[in-house]
């Protein structure tokens, strides 16, 4: 072989090496990434229903889109119905929610049973059927949270005379969770206080707060002053997001920076999940407004 050959031979294998080298480096950084993400105390997520993809399956580019590390997938509708209208009771299409969300390296943070903003959870009949849906869907995805809104019609704060029928609804289904080892976040319009005496009540490990900012603040509270008054272990989620008007970052009522000294005083860590604060002046460009307040509530939370 001669000289010539000889230098060509080495050049290609070096470059063979090198092309290697950065291919595995790729690799090695997309992994070092995504493991960071999960690695991180507090994890950001937005809401399939609120950025118009309602158990869609287009959710998942959306929310990598915007940003977020993460998705809370809705149930589906309730109405009339005997019980949610899930399109996740479908294996097929079950598993490619799981796949997408793989592929585009998201989590389902939790499941979403809005429909009982609108329906009553203390006066429905057939809760515990719709409630056990929702557990057996979490268990066949690997969700461990469920978003359970008292919402309009059994709204504790205007209808007092309903907490008991809730609190025992709420023991019913609380050892259904627990078997399943999942945990029902539920929010209502109470003051910490009282929801904190609410859940003392239910007694169960598997019936949490979902605390939603908005709640707070829309009643005159103090965030910081209400999640330290429920405490880390009462709370399982945290939807971080104001009423609409203008985004987090515009907002004069609530100071993110003194909610996460907050929660990293009281050692809480979770997901925190973005439902509104869309600026009113375009509330239906979901991007703008979700990619605006992710970036924001990761500079806080991530970054800071």
């Amino acid at each position: 072989m001669n000289n010539s050959q000889s230098s060509r031979r080495r050049f290609l294998a070096q470059t063979a090496m090198a092309t290697a080298g950065v291919a595995f480096s790729q690799n090695s950084w997309a992994a070092f990434f995504a493991g960071a993400a999960k690695s991180q105390r507090y994890r950001v997520a937005v809401v399939d229903l609120m950025i118009l993809k309602r158990q869609k399956l287009g959710a998942f580019q959306l929310t990598k889109d915007i940003g977020a590390d993460g998705v809370e997938v809705d149930m589906g509708g309730l109405g009339n119905r005997e019980t949610f209208d899930n399109q996740l009771a479908n294996p097929e299409i079950r598993q490619q929610f799981l796949d997408k969300a793989k592929e585009l390296n998201l989590e389902i943070c939790s499941l979403g049973m809005t429909g009982f903003f609108a329906q009553s959870f203390a006066k429905r009949d057939g809760v515990d059927r719709m409630v056990q849906d929702c557990i057996d869907t979490m268990k066949a995805m690997n969700v461990k949270v469920a978003f359970l809104p008292l919402g309009v019609n059994s709204d504790l704060s205007k209808n007092p005379e309903l907490q008991p029928a809730v609190i025992e609804r709420l023991k019913m289904i609380a050892p259904k969770a627990e078997q399943a080892g999942v945990i029902i976040g539920i929010e209502t319009s109470l003051n910490a206080t009282e929801e904190a005496k609410l859940l003392d009540e239910v007694g169960s490990k598997a019936i949490k707060s979902y605390f939603n900012f908005a709640n707070a603040l829309d009643n005159g509270r103090d965030v910081s002053e209400e999640l330290k008054i429920l405490g880390k272990k009462r709370i399982c989620q945290i939807h971080c997001s104001n009423t609409d008007g203008v985004w987090l970052q515009n907002d004069p009522e609530i100071d993110l920076k003194k909610v996460k000294k907050t929660l990293d005083k009281m050692k809480w860590e979770g997901w925190l999940v973005i439902e509104r604060s869309r600026d009113a002046k375009d509330p239906r460009n979901v991007k703008w407004n979700f990619s605006a307040n992710t970036a924001y509530v990761k500079s806080i939370f991530q970054n800071g």
